[in-house]
């Protein structure tokens, strides 16, 4: 079990490294959040996608089968994004592999913060992390992979294998 989680950060890290943008604008943000609406619906996954800068969403969509839950997933695993500037399921296998969960280790309010998977790192060129890119709906491993298979098709990289087995 510990190898499988050391193995999961290690592609979840090298997917940080790859997935990068050299410049992220609102029409940036459209075409992305319907690249993942594109990527979920081909999945059959009904999930609530949002992307936002530190202070302001750029893109919201609920496909069918989402409910208002969706919504507060979403911002807490977003909220988890813009404090550590890692993806909520990064940060949710390194919790894992401490054995510590969020409120022992970093001080993460259940109401607040989530570590499950789904909320992904906006970094841009010489900026850092501006946002989050988040999906809420399906099981955490692939509301993270609709994320990550979107950003990669978006950024016309390969994720290789720094892809999740699902």
């Amino acid at each position: 079990m510990t190898e499988a989680i050391a193995d999961d950060i290690r592609r979840l890290e090298e997917q940080e490294r790859l997935l990068r943008f050299s410049r992220f604008s609102p029409d940036d943000a459209w075409a992305l959040g319907n690249r993942i609406r594109e990527v979920a619906m081909a999945r059959g996954a009904g999930v609530a996608i949002d992307i936002s800068l530190r202070d302001r969403p750029l893109f919201h969509c609920a496909l069918p089968g989402t409910t208002t839950d969706n919504g507060e997933w979403i911002r807490r695993k977003r909220n988890t994004v813009l404090r550590l500037w890692s993806a909520s399921y990064l940060v949710g296998r390194r919790f894992a592999l401490s054995g510590r969960d969020q409120v022992e280790a970093r001080n993460l309010a259940y109401a607040d913060f989530s570590v499950h998977g789904g909320s992904v790192p906006l970094f841009v060129a010489d900026l850092g992390c501006v946002g989050a890119v988040t999906v809420s709906g399906v099981p955490e491993r692939i509301d993270h992979a609709i994320v990550t298979d979107a950003m990669a098709r978006f950024l016309n990289i390969d994720l290789g294998d720094s892809r999740l087995p699902e």
